[in-house]
């Protein structure tokens, strides 16, 4: 049978066509760069990737077309083209992947991202021109639930959406510990984070609160690891980043699951005694189950917007307080209840808040279910949905501020740098790392106590407003720049840098555990290229 030209081609220009693919790893596939992949995205170079994914035989299915949407996340700010998705039906799907991958070697430059539900913020789970893994196709193992013992648990896909484990749970009367503030994540996505949320304080966050995972890593090997078995990788996965491997399962701690809620919100106009009262909250022994706090400034009829949701103690007084032209502080904390320990609660809840400092006007409550409480991010989302204003940019950023730096921060950026809080909430809360486990990959400002500072801004498209992507990018850039002046020992959660030597800093002295890992794990960096972490080893780059 007589060659194609396409396959002389291919035969006897090896070389040629190496430097071909090294010429595309470094065109930018963003939408303002779309001619690069016009000119040098030819079919024979996709037709190499899809010719070897093809030879696997898997359970699932690999699509080598119409992926855009795995190409932009919650953050809409990135878009990197992948070459194929795999949407598996088993762990030995992701496991033939990455082993197949491996196996060729440094002969390829394919990297490989898990993607869960899309909620990255910076493109950490887009791969470009590499192969992308859509987790929620994973459904196997299904939710088996184990509560027999003392300590029940659920062993879940890590594709599992938290919100499908709590309606689960809740059926046999159960739920987990602790929270994201959102649920509509992936178990995996926020386990290769942290999962932090107002329940942090009490139980630590999400990491802390899991027995056992299993583990595809870089060379495709299936791992199942905890902290008596394969602790390195059980360690090093949870905060991970998912640069050692791709959560498959994982076993999580659960407890009784309480049936209502009381929810308070309380405002302060001095930051010291609203921190105060915070720290003393969490420091607590008999205290709420949920802690957090937002900043707001400038801004005009807040608590007429509350009583949508909430009720005022005293009303008369409520609608005299004006909130235009000053910043205040939120401190909304929950306490959890079962209907036959409704006095008793409230009691419990007279006695703590007759311990703080708020300004009593502002006092406003509501009573509402487990589920509504714990999912009421979905509401809001909902909303913003039928206004077209969730699929916007969100050029969030998420700082941890070591306590003894607080006032120091606030001082500055609360009022200095930022006039008002149009564009998102701005949350703020501390948390006691003392209840987080050691070793795990997530990194922290060195002080026990530590507030997370999350500014949730939202960008209108094509404004080059108050509003728009620059001049919050801006803001965004001169907090970061005054953090780093004034030595205020900041770290980022959801941390996201574009060079090596800037991660390198961020890890501090744990650097070389975190590199080792890598190394041990996922020697050829094929996983998570998103971050910007580690180069792929491959002879392609060399050339």
């Amino acid at each position: 049978m007589k060659s194609s030209p396409t396959h002389f081609f291919f035969k006897h220009n090896s070389m040629l066509l190496r430097i071909l693919i090294f010429i595309l790893g470094i065109c930018s596939i963003n939408r303002s760069n779309l001619c690069c992949d016009q000119l040098f995205a030819t079919p024979s170079s996709f037709s190499v990737i899809q010719s070897t994914l093809k030879q696997l035989k898997i359970e699932g299915y690999f699509s080598f077309k119409n992926f855009d949407h795995v190409a932009k996340d919650f953050g809409n700010r990135y878009h990197f083209l992948p070459s194929a998705v795999l949407y598996p039906k088993s762990v030995s799907d992701i496991s033939s992947t990455l082993k197949h991958i491996f196996d060729m070697g440094t002969t390829t430059d394919l990297t490989v991202a898990a993607r869960g539900h899309g909620h990255s913020l910076e493109g950490q789970a887009q791969a470009y021109r590499g192969v992308v893994i859509s987790m929620e196709s994973l459904r196997a193992p299904v939710m088996r639930f184990h509560h027999a013992g003392e300590l029940p648990f659920i062993d879940v896909s890590a594709g599992e959406l938290w919100i499908n484990i709590l309606h689960e749970s809740l059926k046999l009367g159960l739920t987990p510990k602790s929270w994201t503030d959102y649920l509509h994540l992936t178990v995996g996505g926020t386990l290769s984070n942290a999962g932090i949320s107002g329940q942090a304080f009490k139980h630590g966050p999400q990491i802390n609160n899991v027995y056992q995972l299993e583990v595809v890593t870089g060379k495709g090997e299936v791992i199942t690891c905890s902290k008596e078995q394969n602790a390195d990788l059980f360690y090093g996965v949870l905060g991970g980043l998912g640069q050692f491997g791709i959560i498959t399962r994982a076993r999580i701690a659960l407890q009784p699951a309480p049936k209502k809620v009381k929810w308070i919100r309380v405002l302060y106009s001095d930051f010291s005694t609203f921190s105060n009262d915070q720290e003393q909250l969490i420091s607590s022994k008999d205290s709420f189950d949920y802690v957090e706090g937002f900043v707001i400034i400038n801004r005009t009829g807040l608590l007429n917007n509350w009583r949508s949701t909430f009720n005022p103690k005293d009303p008369l007084l409520a609608r005299k307080f004006s909130s235009e032209g000053k910043v205040l502080y939120c401190l909304e904390v929950a306490k959890y209840f079962n209907p036959e320990d409704t006095p008793n609660t409230d009691q419990n809840i007279d006695v703590l808040l007759s311990k703080l400092n708020y300004i009593e006007s502002t006092l406003f409550q509501s009573e509402v279910s487990y589920v509504e409480f714990l999912d009421r991010v979905h509401v809001s989302e909902m909303k913003l949905q039928e206004k077209g204003l969730w699929d916007v940019p969100h050029p969030w950023l998420n700082l941890l501020i070591p306590k003894s730096r607080i006032h120091d921060f606030a001082q500055e950026v609360f009022g200095k740098i930022l006039t008002d809080t149009s564009h998102g909430p701005i949350l703020i809360y501390p948390v006691n790392k003392s209840k987080w486990i050691k070793g795990t990959s997530m990194v922290t400002p060195e002080e026990d106590v530590m507030y997370l500072i999350a500014f949730l801004s939202s960008a209108m498209p094509s404004s080059t407003g108050k509003d728009g992507l620059e001049h919050i990018l801006n803001k965004n850039k001169k907090i970061l720049n005054f953090c780093n002046k004034a030595h205020i020992g900041m770290k980022q959660y959801l941390p996201h840098y574009t060079t090596q030597e800037d991660w390198k800093v961020h890890f501090g002295p744990r650097w070389e555990t975190f590199a080792r890992r890598k190394s041990t794990y996922d020697p050829l960096s094929i996983l998570a290229p998103g971050h910007k972490i580690f180069e792929r080893a491959s002879l392609l780059q060399q050339q």
